[in-house]
């Protein structure tokens, strides 16, 4: 691939301007209208619609999933093939308190912008839409497993926080369902007769409560009740425990799974039921963030005025489907502050955050940083053997430590 300039971050910072009002408009109609894993038409509509006008050419409905899609704008010549990923899921109760409405239009508006000032790029520009990853979803490991993200040289996105940080890692986790099968009784005139599924949901959280304090600190235990019965004078036959078990890497959470298991049996076994343990969703993997690549979006974004730097090794973090997909290629999820330090994170006040204009305001910063690497990765073979180099690094020795 010839080396030639990308454009200057004030070109894609011009872009991105001109792009502001639909973009803000696209966030808004998303945020307005919160759909759920694997429901998300309304923004899959909304989003296709921006590309297809904007010259990419949109294929829905991939990987198996009706709210998938993959939009595409081919180059003039061969060159790497580059995916920013779009999510646009919401949270039950909650809607967009994770500020998925700003992933999406922001990362759209990144490739848009990357297109119209190089209009004859090489390689492929596309945006990927990825449903479901909330909720342990895990849209990006199914299409993954479809042979979507086949060909991709790189991908990247960004996320919406309370801080700025250009890399941050995030907890491997598992997503389980405890269901616990006993006997129905009348709760007054013969209980004897029963076996509380109810009572052994409450025993196995209360041994869950009991294990926590002898896992590592960076272990997370936590789920609800989603059924424990139907009215108060029947001993409940049918209870059942939603939860995810999160730890440093997809290993040990493995390994903490089993503990689980055991606690489920155990509690069971006190209260003469039945318990089965079953996985809702994939294991989310924890993620390995290209630096490379990373510093690369953190330099664009800090000439534009934003404060950004990696986080610490101890800072909180949660758990993404994005970290699947970086075990495949380099990736990068870069998280920008759009609310006051302390916001948290699937809350009412994020919520409320991602649809103001401050949230916008970020978002512009952080899709012109997505664009600037972009850009870079088209038309600078050495960014890409960079990233490559260190991923093959890391990977050796993920593969040594395991």
């Amino acid at each position: 691939m010839p080396t030639t300039a990308p454009p200057p971050l004030g070109a894609l910072a011009a872009e991105l301007a001109a792009l502001r009002p639909r973009m803000e408009a696209v966030s808004l109609a998303i945020h307005a209208r919160p759909e759920l894993k694997f429901s998300e038409f309304h923004a899959q509509e909304t989003l296709t619609r921006w590309l297809t006008e904007a010259g990419f050419a949109v294929t829905e409905a991939v990987g198996g999933m009706d709210t998938a899609f993959v939009a595409v704008h081919e180059g003039s010549r061969p060159g790497p093939y580059v995916a920013v990923l779009a999510e646009y899921d919401a949270l039950p109760g909650l809607g967009h308190g994770c500020g998925h409405n700003l992933i999406a239009a922001g990362c759209a508006a990144a490739a848009i912008a990357v297109v119209r000032a190089l209009p004859s790029h090489p390689g492929t520009v596309a945006v990927i839409g990825t449903p479901g990853e909330e909720m342990g979803g895990a849209g990006k490991v199914r299409l993954a497993e479809a042979g979507v993200f086949g060909g991709v040289d790189a991908a990247m996105m960004f996320h919406p926080a309370d801080r700025s940080v250009t890399t941050q890692h995030s907890l491997a986790a598992a997503h389980l369902r405890v269901a616990f099968t006993g006997v129905s009784a009348h709760a007054a005139k013969s209980p004897w007769e029963g076996r509380s599924a109810l009572a052994a949901a409450q025993l196995f959280l209360t041994a869950l409560d009991a294990l926590r304090q002898f896992v590592p600190p960076t272990a997370r235990l936590h789920g609800v009740v989603t059924d424990g019965g139907q009215a108060p004078n029947v001993v409940p036959a049918n209870a059942a425990v939603e939860l995810y078990v999160r730890d440093r890497t997809a290993l040990s959470a493995g390994a903490l799974v089993e503990r689980v298991r055991a606690a489920a049996e155990g509690a069971a076994l006190a209260t003469g039921t039945t318990a089965e343990v079953s996985e809702t969703g994939p294991l989310y993997a924890e993620r390995r963030d290209s630096t490379v690549l990373a510093e690369r979006f953190g330099q664009a974004v800090r000439a534009l005025g934003l404060d950004i730097a990696p986080a610490g090794p101890d800072s909180p973090a949660g758990s993404s489907d994005i970290g699947n997909l970086s075990q495949l290629l380099p990736v990068i999820h870069p998280y920008i502050q759009i609310a006051e330090p302390g916001t948290p994170a699937h809350s009412e006040a994020m919520r409320e955050a991602a649809a103001t204009s401050l949230a916008h305001d970020r978002t512009e910063i952080a899709a012109t940083g997505l664009a600037r690497v972009v850009a870079e990765l088209l038309t600078d073979e050495k960014p890409l053997a960079a990233a490559r180099a260190e991923f093959a690094q890391v990977a050796a020795g993920a593969e040594v430590l395991t």
